[in-house]
């Protein structure tokens, strides 16, 4: 009887450990900010792109691709002849002897036939090109691309300010939703012991039928609101799944807790803005590879200086002829020189590259100059928004203070019977709209915050 007891408690002991293991497993994992940072990071794919691109320009501005260094090109090459060749000579005679005999006699001469002369030539060579002096195009295109490298920089950042405050967007929403499913899941649960105490109180015929019934309807519409929601919230989930380059269905709990920039700091960031703005530098960047332009352009009008130097091998093999015994010939040559190349007039394409490079710096400053009053404009218009969003949070809080207690003192009557079903059920609406409008309160605010944090150019510089 006792190790039938004993069997049978362990396996429930079995059984609720599993059970526990599968619940724990259930629960969502946490996704801090900072992990939602690093997964963005490493894997958003236009993040990703940007960095490629970055290693391209930086691939450009090597040595390797300046035009400092010199050319060396090798030749090598081999060719093999065979020849058959008959030599004939009409009307040439010559006297043989006649065999056995001191006499002589006349013949014609002979044709002489050479099969299978082969010819072999074999050489190699060396030739080294060296540009001394361009007109310091390549050194003002060398400093052309060490800019278009930070230019590229610039790009990526933007690309990464704007995945960051499209990532905190979602975040953010996700935390919303969050918080408002749980405000009506309680909404629920509360609408549901109404239906509870409706019964119970028309049971005992202290109400009537249509208190029941509105309870009944109350819930329902508490059910919709709870299911719409979720599915809300599941479908930004899998938005930000994808901004984090995750699995769609990947299952996740998001930081509710906020935290917004002292006013003191976020008075120095907007202090400093137009330092720091990536627009702004950016159009600094495209300004400095113009005046780099116009330098490249202006090399043409000078000439330029190269050195140019080979060494070489030939070798020949040739084969008897009818006149001359084959040989091989072997020759090694070593060669160098300057050259000096201007062209005086090119038809005027070096004048017209300048002007139109001068042009180019023009509308670059004048596009400075735009940029500069819409980043100045952007900036106060975030940082009006944000404080009065802020603002508006301050009064949603005490919003919800005050319809909390109105819910709570509703509440209380509704039990005693002083107030109707229907001044309950509102009572329960306006906290309900006071709680969700606070959240969307304190979401918008941080929003605008980083919005404008990164109009300042410190979107990547802060905790979140």
């Amino acid at each position: 009887m006792n190790n039938n007891l004993n069997c049978k408690y362990s396996y429930i002991g079995v059984l609720v450990l599993f059970l526990f293991l599968i619940s724990s497993q259930a629960i969502a994992q946490k996704l801090t900010k900072d992990e939602a940072i690093r997964l963005t990071l490493e894997n958003n794919f236009g993040i990703r792109i940007a960095t490629n691109n970055i290693e391209v320009a930086k691939n450009n501005k090597g040595i390797l691709n300046s035009g400092y260094l010199p050319s060396l090109v090798a030749n090598a090459g081999a060719n093999y002849q065979s020849a058959n060749s008959t030599t004939s000579f009409p009307g040439v005679t010559e006297r043989v002897p006649v065999a056995g005999t001191t006499d002589t006699i006349t013949r014609p001469r002979p044709d002489i036939e050479i099969e299978g002369a082969e010819t072999q030539r074999y050489n190699a060579s060396l030739n080294l090109n060296y540009t001394l002096f361009d007109g310091l195009g390549r050194f003002y295109n060398y400093k052309r691309l060490k800019e278009q490298y930070n230019l590229t920089e610039l790009q990526a950042r933007s690309t990464i300010e704007n995945t960051i405050l499209q990532l905190f967007t979602v975040y953010y929403e996700v935390a919303r939703l969050s918080e408002n499913v749980e405000i009506l899941e309680e909404t629920l649960r509360i609408s549901r012991e109404r239906v509870s105490r409706s019964n119970y109180q028309f049971e005992y015929g202290q109400n009537t039928k249509l208190n029941v019934l509105n309870a009944e309807v109350d819930v329902a519409n508490d059910s919709i609101n709870l299911l719409n929601t979720k599915q809300q919230l599941i479908n930004t989930k899998r938005d930000l799944n994808v901004i984090l380059n995750n699995d769609l269905e990947k299952e996740f709990e998001v930081d509710t807790v906020i935290q917004f920039t002292p006013k003191i700091v976020l008075d120095e960031y907007v202090e400093k803005a137009e330092e720091n703005n990536v627009t702004l530098l950016q159009n600094k960047s495209n300004i400095r590879i113009s005046e780099y332009d116009i330098k490249v352009s202006k090399s043409g009008y000078l000439p330029t200086i190269g050195l140019t130097g080979s060494y070489g091998w030939n070798e020949n093999r040739n084969p008897p002829s009818a006149f001359f015994p084959g040989n091989i010939a072997d020759t090694y040559t070593l060669s160098g020189g300057i050259n000096l190349t201007w062209n005086l007039f090119d038809g005027g394409n070096t004048v017209t590259r300048v002007k139109n490079a001068r042009i180019a710096l023009d509308n670059q400053e004048i596009s400075q100059n735009q940029i500069t009053q819409e980043v100045k404009r952007d900036i106060a218009n975030a940082l009006g928004n944000y404080k009065n969003r802020l603002n508006v949070y301050e009064i949603q809080q005490q919003n919800v203070l005050t319809n909390q207690n109105n819910f709570e003192r509703s509440q209380e009557r509704f039990k005693l019977g002083q107030i109707t079903s229907i001044e309950f059920r509102q009572a329960q609406i306006n906290l309900i709209l006071a709680e969700t409008n606070k959240n969307a309160a304190k979401y918008d605010a941080k929003i605008a915050e980083l919005q404008l944090l990164q109009l300042t150019g410190q979107l990547l510089n802060i905790e979140f």
